[in-house]
């Protein structure tokens, strides 16, 4: 790194990925009455991911604990429609049963007749995409439970998260930002950064300049956040890819705010070696001095 460019990296930037309810496995204290069950019924996270509820508070203490020091705070948002390309209610299968979360479809599948989207005048276009996301190589469409469904209560941030970071925006008369990802029901949108399969006439799916480039300036970037096999993982690498690897020896990883889905530690593994052998600092959050 160039004198120039060094003198030019300024502040500490925390960037949250994803810190939402339906992410963490919240527990019954944390789950608001459902309104429509009725009862004692409570609403659930869609998606919780094990582990990420005691992320989230270690998360908030280490905003309390530092935030003097944090120069930005960033948070992104998974904001989804209920009928996506990634959930249920797309999809069938060729007898027409329905597709459970957890179902991962690969193009050849769908060219079998194993599965087909419910709106048959889908299916040129879902081919499309699955073959173009499988060139890729980065992922095989996987089915998810419907979550982060936009407006919803298991779209909000880990109410510890947000009263910490209200703090910090109440302290230094400064806004956390929001970025919300995930809004184009064609494409998974795993990164903030950009879709796994860009659309190339919705903006929203193409690389995030508004997003990049406070990072571009910032000598340290914080990051935290679900769960760290997909969306941190995702994120993460697609900001080295914009920043170029160099970036990385600027990224401290909060391995303690951060989990994996169920069944996906090796992607976790793979995630930790990569941005370490790049030059990343892996770090619990009491072990950060800033």
């Amino acid at each position: 790194m160039s004198a120039q460019t060094s003198t030019a990296l300024r502040g500490t930037h925390l960037l949250i990925i994803d810190p939402q309810n339906d992410f963490c496995d919240l527990p019954a204290a944390h789950l608001p009455p459902d309104p429509v069950a009725g009862g004692e019924a409570r609403t659930a996270p869609a998606l919780p991911v094990g582990g990420a509820h005691a992320d989230m508070q270690r998360l908030a203490r280490f905003i309390d604990r530092h935030g003097a020091a944090l120069d930005e705070i960033t948070v992104t948002l998974d904001a989804h429609h209920r009928h996506d390309i990634a959930h249920p209610t797309f999809w069938q299968r060729g007898d027409g049963a329905p597709v459970t979360p957890f179902t991962a479809i690969t193009a050849q599948q769908v060219r079998s007749g194993e599965f087909t989207p419910r709106q048959a005048a889908a299916l040129p276009r879902t081919l499309a995409y699955l073959d173009e996301l499988e060139a890729r190589g980065r992922y095989t469409l996987m089915v998810w439970p419907v979550h982060c469904e936009i407006g919803t209560w298991g779209q909000g941030v880990h109410a510890d998260v947000r009263t910490a970071y209200n703090r910090w925006e109440e302290a230094g008369g400064q806004v956390v930002r929001k970025v919300s990802k995930g809004s184009n029901p064609w494409t998974e949108h795993y990164s903030a950064v950009q879709a796994e399969v860009p659309d190339e006439e919705d903006a929203a799916t193409q690389v995030n300049e508004a997003l990049i480039a406070p990072l571009r300036t910032a000598e340290r970037i914080v990051i935290a956040g679900q769960a760290s096999s997909h969306c941190v993982r995702a994120t993460t690498e697609h900001l080295v890819q914009q920043l170029g690897t160099p970036a990385a020896r600027r990224m401290v990883l909060l391995t303690d705010c951060m989990s994996p889905v169920a069944g996906f530690d090796a992607a976790q593994r793979e995630f930790f070696a990569t941005l370490s052998a790049w030059g990343a600092t892996l770090a619990h959050s009491t072990d950060v001095a800033l």
